[in-house]
């Protein structure tokens, strides 16, 4: 399976596990670990049961059809919105939670960006009664007070990480250095398919439901179980990665990621790593980063703030190596534009993560037979202020 990590955790020159001395045990641990747990069949009755009743899934595979007239072609919104918590980032923390437990820990440690990771854990966390630490960049956690407020409501503890840009990126570091001090109670449940090996496979795992869901609700709809394009944002990785496993390695499936453009690619307010980033080990995993001339990594910028981390997941940079994927960098106003289309159009206020893969239908003509899919990763209830600020209203 060309797509699928090695048993060192590589994805062709991308992956691995660079990891401080301190950490490297309690990795080495996890590798050996995590895949005969998830095939467990008692892990995997419990993991489905929270699901659908917990999670609310499957969720609906939405056929736009005034998007699909505006663009003249067949528009599905896969509606990850719909999840508990309002974002498919909980589909990763159910699965982390039961592996964390059945590895004896009791505290959990994790980072967040736009804070949906944050709320999935801290309610995660709340069901199985464990001990919640979340990092959170300290602007981040200006622009998304709703979601600090509900991770609070939780009972997690939100710490803010006051260094560098102020978002995801130094929330990613703080919390690997709490990990490191704590590693003996603590699991660290990472919120995106990024990281050291096992973590870009495991969180790929278990966000394959998306697509495992996409392939049955097709072959109902549309005869068959594939689309024509699968398109999703990606600032890591996780909600793309899970709308894609299934169509990794059949080519007629057309992969489309939309990442945070921001002000530009020639500026230096943007997060298209795809764009500008070059190969190197960022936070545990060869990947490729946005970095100056000395591979310190660079402050990555977009409206999103889901998307403003300066580099992706392995699997993404082995893709772009092998022409798998077509990249696009949305700028911040075509986002906002294309969320407020959304609105307008299908009565669905998107997350402005989610607003940056609605854009592609903008910039790239599609065939009026072909099957478009866009994962509507999260809703835009935490977004409103920054929607309401833009536009106006």
């Amino acid at each position: 399976m060309k797509y699928q990590v090695d048993q060192n955790g590589f994805y062709g020159n991308y992956g691995g596990a660079f990891v401080p001395p301190a950490l490297e045990e309690v990795i080495q641990k996890l590798q050996v670990d995590y895949l005969p747990i998830m095939q467990e069949d008692s892990f995997q009755k419990e993991m489905q049961q929270l699901l659908e009743d917990y999670v609310g899934r499957p969720t609906p595979l939405y056929f736009a059809k005034r998007l699909s007239e505006k663009y003249n072609t067949k528009v599905y919104l896969k509606r990850e919105d719909l999840c508990h918590t309002g974002a498919h980032k909980i589909n990763n923390t159910i699965g982390q939670i039961l592996l964390a437990k059945r590895l004896g820990k009791n505290k959990i440690v994790a980072e967040t960006g736009a804070g949906q990771h944050g709320v999935a854990t801290a309610t995660v966390c709340a069901l199985m009664g464990m001990e919640c630490i979340v990092y959170m960049g300290a602007l981040d956690i200006e622009r998304q007070a709703p979601n600090v407020a509900r991770m609070k409501m939780l009972g997690a503890e939100v710490r803010a990480a006051q260094s560098g840009s102020k978002t995801l990126k130094e929330a990613v570091d703080e919390a690997l250095m709490y990990w490191i001090d704590n590693a003996e109670d603590t699991f660290y449940l990472l919120g995106s398919a990024v990281g050291p090996h096992p973590y870009p496979d495991m969180v790929s795992r278990f966000q394959s439901v998306i697509s495992k869901e996409i392939q049955k609700q097709l072959q109902e709809k549309e005869g068959r179980d594939y689309p024509d394009y699968v398109i999703a944002c990606v600032g890591g990785g996780s909600n793309a990665i899970g709308a894609f496993y299934q169509y990794l390695e059949n080519e007629k499936v057309k992969l489309i990621v939309a990442e945070g453009g921001g002000k530009g690619i020639d500026t230096n307010d943007t997060a298209a790593t795809s764009f500008v980033g070059k190969p190197g080990v960022l936070h545990g995993s060869r990947t490729l980063y946005m970095q100056d001339e000395v591979g310190e990594p660079l402050e990555a910028y977009s409206i999103s703030a889901g998307l403003d981390y300066p580099g992706f997941g392995p699997l993404y940079a082995y893709m772009k190596e092998m022409e798998r994927v077509a990249f696009f960098a949305i700028k911040d106003n075509e986002a906002m534009q294309a969320g407020l289309n959304l609105c307008r159009e299908e009565g669905i206020i998107p997350a402005i993560e989610s607003s940056h893969a609605l854009a592609v239908l903008e910039q790239k003509n599609f065939e009026p037979t072909d099957v478009v899919v866009i994962n509507l990763s999260g809703r835009g209830d935490k977004d409103l202020e920054n929607y309401r600020t833009y536009f106006n209203f």
